[in-house]
């Protein structure tokens, strides 16, 4: 999956958006994730949702007729572009001031008598989200009508041409409840996707959703140093699994060109390792041009748009298609951090499964200057005798020589591959 964030409050109206699904095509992406868009309550945020079944009025146009038409007519853009559409399935909680929690009070966690509010751990502080009511699919006293209503949304959803879904929270709902609910969803669509949200999971947390039928997991190359083994453990945990999904940045983080200061090298770098450390990848909308502004589920408008001078659409292209030419990178297969003498370079191989080769990334770690890499043979990085060939996105080599010496660019990676693109 090469996914593009298309972050609602920041694309504006429905109207608007076909011109982001075309972008989003020309980059190589296959397939386009909506955060939710239905109607929030008093707090504004995209995921406190008062009402599954009607819209926010930002994305709405007045003159654009009934609102589920609109959203059909948008997702239909996003199909004629040949991207598939996943959306944000919220069933963890929802508006804190949504009918459901005085129609429904027993679907909820109580708290001195009113619905709790969800939280979670920071360091060490705990984060309690005061407009949002927690369900309670552990203890509920109907658990079977609230677990009725969670599927109707999601087939709702479904219904209205959804191809799958970013499932908010996921490792804080019971597994069976996700099993039975995969299950249920693809009786009705084969091809639904489920993709599990994991952001602040332990390792073991992410082991546990992994196993609870999901079709992808989000993983967090994007927190990586290039150095703590912790990430190689954490992917060895799950690659068995299900397959997973990394990112430069996300919705919930800190824009990564603000963090590197617009450095250009540093954007290339961390969507290259990105891209080619698993078998998925996201990239939120602005990206492309190195947005600094967070996104933010309240407060966010297409206002906020920005003008930067960059542009890496055709850096993210050619590693998109390297990606997808190279079987490696299609699936979680073995992968191992190999020794180097500079410490600045990362020499990532990464095995395809059924004997279909391989490919070692060399990747220049260090964002601001050059590093030197050499070896007498490649071959002694390698679990294979296939000649290489070099597939990098860019500065790709015709002729790889033995002795081997190259001073990467700040931030380059090479590419190199024991079979040909395609897998031939």
């Amino acid at each position: 999956m090469i996914v593009y964030n298309l972050f609602p409050l920041l694309a504006g109206p429905f109207a608007h958006w076909p011109e982001h699904f075309q972008r989003a095509a020309d980059l190589g992406c296959d397939w386009v994730y909506v955060n939710p868009i239905q109607l929030p309550g008093a707090s504004g945020s995209l995921y406190a949702i008062a009402d599954p079944y009607r819209y926010h009025p930002l994305l709405l146009d007045a003159a654009g007729g009934a609102p589920e038409e609109q959203v059909r007519r948008m997702i239909a853009a996003a199909h004629a572009r040949g991207l598939r559409l996943m959306i944000d399935l919220v069933i963890s909680h929802c508006a804190y001031d949504a009918p459901l929690t005085r129609q429904h009070p027993e679907w909820f966690r109580q708290e001195h008598g009113r619905p709790a509010h969800p939280s979670c751990r920071h360091g060490t502080e705990t984060v309690v989200w005061t407009d949002l009511a927690q369900f309670d699919h552990r203890h509920s006293r109907d658990r079977v009508g609230l677990y009725a209503y969670c599927r109707r949304v999601a087939e709702h959803l479904l219904d209205l041409g959804c191809d799958g879904f970013r499932c908010d929270a996921a490792y804080q709902l019971p597994g069976e409840l996700w099993r039975r609910l995969s299950a249920d969803l693809k009786a009705r669509r084969p091809d639904a996707v489920l993709v599990a949200e994991t952001l602040g999971c332990t390792a073991e947390q992410t082991k546990a959703t992994a196993q609870a039928g999901f079709d992808y997991i989000f993983n967090s190359a994007k927190y990586w140093d290039f150095r703590a083994p912790w990430l190689v453990e954490q992917y060895a945990l799950t690659c068995d699994l299900a397959p997973s999904i990394a990112f430069p940045e996300s919705h919930d983080t800190a824009r990564l060109a603000a963090e590197l200061d617009g450095n250009v090298a540093g954007l290339k770098q961390r969507y290259l390792f990105t891209a080619l450390f698993s078998s998925g990848v996201l990239l939120p909308i602005g990206f492309e041009f190195g947005f600094r502004r967070r996104l933010d589920v309240v407060r966010t408008r297409p206002a906020d748009w920005e003008t930067t001078g960059v542009d890496l659409r055709p850096f993210i292209a050619a590693v998109n298609r390297v990606k997808r030419a190279v079987p490696a990178f299609h699936e979680e297969g073995p992968l191992s951090v190999l020794p180097c003498a500079n410490p600045d370079i990362l020499l990532l191989w990464r095995a395809a499964r059924h004997g279909r080769g391989g490919a070692l990334l060399i990747l220049n770690t260090d964002v601001r200057r050059h590093q030197e890499f050499a070896t007498d043979r490649f071959h002694r990085y390698l679990q294979t005798g296939a000649p290489l060939r070099d597939v990098s996105p860019e500065y790709a080599l015709d002729y790889l020589p033995e002795p081997f010496h190259y001073a990467l660019r700040p931030g380059q990676g090479l590419v190199l591959t024991t079979t040909r693109p395609g897998g031939r």
